[in-house]
């Protein structure tokens, strides 16, 4: 397909891609409001199945170490939709488990499967549009994936309450099988024959390397996983919280998550129109500020015992820039490296979701009596994604 900034938006292409990512926080957000229900009916502590989701993201994150390279090789199309189909499976097995252990393994498997869209998009993308109109295709994409976080904590709990927790799993299914015809039939191969590398472990570790070495390219990944791990930490203890120390009904958490995501469409919509215009850098510098503001303000509004909506109104601003500081990092680091697209974000993106499960891992692990383990999580994220930006990945 054409590469140049003139290629045209499909709205259909928009849609689909952005429903193939939005597959990984349907995965997250709509099992959340459940989580305390499904720790009762297994009698396990709240901590336990935090690490449900813990395991989830760290097969996330291992996933994209390989798909990304595989993409690169045999193209993104065949990658993408055999990770998609092993997500369905999956998800299939996980509305059958009857123990805490064995739904820990194979959400595991469920976030290597699910790895597959989430970093083979970007390189589709990648392989389409050069860096601003990257960056402006991919908040376009993240705003209809924004969709799925707004609706799935809301559909996770009803449908907890109504037919059970199991069925959020074979929603789950059902949503990605559809994925899978869509794409299917519409998406291209976008990866050209004279592009593909032969996979090779030695070639894929050198680009590992060089990437690491690179401090541009170095502080760019750290600074969006940080960023991101800062929200994995409030996603790890959000509905407990909520629910368990501020008394709000499980049915309504779904509510308050969505917030979070309705400024996030406001400010990855503003993203998509200004990028061009103010550039890559500058907005990353913006969206920096705003989460290391937020996640002061949260810590602020612990010490002064502000209650529910003191927690509500820093989280909603903190996650208002998650995807602007994504995209936007994202998109500097790809038109530096265009040539292993799939590589630097396979890297890029394992990162970002290691780090998001090492946060998630030390939040649960922590005391739950509190909203502290959370709050001084995130403001050591976003304290240390603005120290990663200005000290190596600052424009010259």
């Amino acid at each position: 397909m054409d590469s140049s900034s003139t290629t045209k938006l499909s709205f259909l292409l928009i849609v689909i891609l952005g429903g193939i990512t939005s597959l990984t926080p349907f995965a997250i957000d709509m099992y959340l409001p459940a989580m305390p229900t499904i720790a009762k009916e297994f009698g396990v502590s709240a901590g336990a199945i935090q690490i449900t989701l813990t395991s989830f993201t760290a097969g996330f994150a291992i996933g994209q170490l390989f798909h990304g390279p595989l993409s690169d090789s045999f193209g993104r199309k065949p990658i993408l939709l055999l990770g998609t189909f092993f997500f369905v499976v999956t998800a299939v097995i996980s509305a059958m488990t009857d123990s805490i252990d064995a739904l820990m393994w194979v959400r595991t498997a469920q976030g290597f499967a699910g790895a597959a869209g989430a970093v083979v998009v970007q390189a589709i993308v990648r392989d389409m549009f050069a860096k601003e109109d990257f960056a402006r295709t991919m908040s376009f994409i993240i705003l209809v994936m924004t969709i799925a976080p707004l609706l799935a904590p809301l559909a996770g709990g009803y449908l907890a309450v109504w037919f059970g927790w199991r069925s959020i799993f074979w929603l789950l299914a059902l949503i990605a099988f559809i994925m899978i015809i869509a794409f299917s039939l519409v998406i291209p191969e976008t990866l050209k024959p004279e592009n593909k590398q032969p996979f090779r472990l030695r070639t894929t570790i050198r680009h590992f390397y060089t990437l690491f070495t690179r401090p541009q390219a170095f502080g760019l990944i750290f600074t969006g996983a940080f960023s991101f791990a800062g929200m994995f930490a409030f996603l790890t203890a959000g509905s407990f919280i909520y629910i368990e120390l501020y008394d709000v009904a499980i049915t309504n958490v779904g509510y308050l998550f969505g917030l979070n995501i309705l400024l996030m469409m406001v400010m990855t919509t503003l993203n998509g129109k200004y990028v061009k215009k103010l550039g890559s850098h500058y907005l990353l510098r913006v969206g920096l500020a705003i989460q290391l503001f937020a996640s002061l303000l949260l810590v602020l509004a612990q010490l002064l015992d502000l209650g529910l909506w003191g927690v509500v109104l820093p989280v909603m601003l903190y996650f208002s820039t998650i995807s602007m500081v994504g995209s936007n990092s994202i998109a500097l680091l790809l038109s530096e490296y265009p040539e292993m697209a799939g590589t630097v974000s396979s890297l890029a993106g394992s990162l970002k979701f290691g780090t998001g499960a090492l946060v998630a891992a030390a939040v649960s692990l922590l005391p739950g009596d509190s909203a502290w383990p959370m709050v001084l999580m995130m403001a050591f994220c976003g304290l240390l994604s603005i120290l990663f930006y200005t000290c190596f990945a600052k424009e010259a």
